[in-house]
Parts: structure tokens; sequence; C-alpha cells
């Protein structure tokens, strides 16, 4: 029977030994290196056959002169910049789409992430089976599709049979003779921010609703017994704790609003018959479709998707500065 080794002594381990657990190691780590990128393959395959691709052809189209007689030819000329440099220097983008775009996208963020937090606050606070037949109630506007909803609220406003027309003229505040609320741009966006913060909200409330429910309660238990009330408890720890669920539902909301198509197109005037209302989406629908303009059109749909992503990135950024501090 051999002696342990003296105390201080090495030792010896059979040659090879480290450089086999070296290449294990190594094989580990390469390992789960590359597996989230096998897992994540197929997906990332298919969105870029949805997205990248076409996004490619509308960049492309958008460098072309693309008409009528080249959609039936065949034959496309490349003309550069030139589509940009027509929609840049047009007036209609700087004092009637972008204004349009800008502002109703901020408002409807802003309405919707309020509108929905406010609702998922108040779902919190009452029990189980209220709260589950006030969520199922709510979905309902989130499930109604878009063009449906439209046509609802454009019937709500009509001038001559809609509801809110005959009972504000019941009480005497408006005229139907003299009042048509798509004819001019504030009452016409309205309308439209009405129909999209009333689709958008349930979305937000029931995120921000299932983050209340995993928020711990010992944090909560512990604000309550130092004193805080309700208002401060909900800014300086509910706040903070779900700071990320108010970006992922800010990012969301700013990508559908900045991209509202249906519920301006289907209004009265939304459809090009008023040129006031035009937002960068339906200027670049109408543009290509009704006047056959395919690649003005598609430059100014490639203007409102940079837009988008500089303001996107400037929010992230803006995020993970608070984050750092």
């Amino acid at each position: 029977m051999k002696d342990p080794p003296a105390a201080g002594s090495t030792v010896s381990q059979p040659a090879g030994a480290n450089g086999r657990g070296s290449s294990r190691r190594t094989s580990k780590l390469s390992g789960k290196t590359w597996r989230p990128w096998l897992l994540l393959g197929p997906a990332l395959i298919v969105l870029g056959g949805l997205l990248i691709y076409p996004l490619y052809r509308v960049v492309a189209l958008s460098l072309q002169e693309f008409g009528l007689r080249q959609l039936v030819t065949g034959e496309t000329q490349w003309i550069g910049l030139d589509n940009y440099r027509e929609v840049v220097a047009d007036p209609l983008l700087w004092r009637v789409a972008l204004p349009n775009t800008v502002i109703f996208a901020a408002v409807n963020v802003a309405l919707t992430v309020i509108v929905g937090t406010l609702i998922a606050l108040l779902l919190a606070k009452v029990g189980p089976w209220t709260r589950g037949l006030l969520t199922s109630v709510i979905m309902v506007a989130w499930a109604v599709p878009a063009v449906t909803g439209t046509y609802v609220w454009v019937f709500l406003f009509d001038p001559r049979a809609g509801v809110v027309m005959r009972v504000l003229d019941t009480v005497g505040l408006v005229d139907p003779d003299t009042t048509n609320w798509f004819t001019e741009r504030l009452p016409f966006y309205a309308i439209a921010t009405l129909n999209v913060v009333h689709h958008g909200f349930p979305f937000v409330a029931i995120t921000i609703l299932a983050a209340l429910m995993t928020l711990p309660q010992d944090t909560m238990e512990a604000a309550v017994m130092d004193g805080a009330g309700s208002w401060r408890r909900f800014w300086y720890v509910t706040v903070p704790l779900l700071k990320p669920v108010f970006a992922v539902v800010t990012i969301l909301s700013t990508i559908w609003d900045f991209k509202v198509f249906t519920q301006i197109y289907l209004m009265p005037g939304g459809d090009g018959t008023n040129r006031d209302v035009l937002n960068l989406g339906t200027w670049s629908y109408i543009t290509a479709i009704s006047q056959n303009r395919y690649g003005l059109g598609a430059a100014i749909a490639v203007l409102l998707t940079l837009l988008l992503l500089v303001i996107t990135a400037v929010y992230l950024r803006a995020l993970f500065r608070q984050d750092e501090i």
C-alpha cells in the first residue's frame, strides 16, 4: 500500500490530462455558443424571408423610375435618389404628412400607455373572478378587426345619422347641417385617436397586469411599512420594477401607431380626397396605387421606416442611459 504524498509535494498527473480537460471545456463552451443560434436558426430564416427580402425590394424599387408603363413592359430605369429628392422637396411632406404622422403617433402612444396602465392598476385591485370577467371584456376591443372598428367609429360620428352627432344636436351643442367631423384635420385625427387608443389599450393593460401580478409582495409591504402612500409606491417602487415592461409596450405601440393605415384610410377623406389628413402611410399607398408611381411611393415608405428606426433607437438609448445612472 502506497503512502500518501508528503505535505507540500506535487502530485504528478498523467501526461495529456490537462490537455484533455481543457479540450472538454472548450468543447462545452463552443456548444453553448452555437446551440442558441441553432435553435433560433429556423425562425431567423423565416423572418429573413418574410422581412428582409421585401424590405430589400422596396429599397430597390425606391431607386427606380417605376410606373404603369414599367409595370407593363417590365423595363425599369435606375434613377438613384431622385425619388427621395422629390419627396423631400414636396411641401406636402413638411406641412401635412410628417406632422400628422409624428404628432398623431406621439399622442396615441402616450394615451395608449396611460390608459392601459390605469386599467391594469384597476384590474390588479379587484378580485380574481371580477378580474377575469373584465379582462375578457376589454380583450374584445383588441380582437375586433381594425376595419370593423373604424366603420363603427365613423358611424358614431356620422354628420347625419351618427349617435354622437344626434346627442350633441339634442343638447344644442352642434348643428348637423354645418358640422362635419371629417373635413378638418383636428377633429378627424381626434376621432382616429379614439379609434386607435380603444383598439390598442387592451394589449398594454393585459401586459402591465401580468407584470403587476409578478411583483414581489414583500417589497410592497416594506414600502407600506415605511409610510409610502399609493402614489409614492407607484412611482418609486412599481414603475422602476416594471421599467422593462413599459419599454416593451412603448416600443411596440410606437411601431404600431407610426404605421397606422387602416384607421386613417377608411375614414371619409382619408383615401386622398382630403389631402390635409394624409399621413406617411396613406400618402405612400395613394402615390403608389392611385397614381401608379410605385417608385415614389416606395421612397415614402422607406422614409417612414427610417424615421421609425431612428425614433426607436433614440428611445432605447435614453432608456439604457437611465439604467446606467
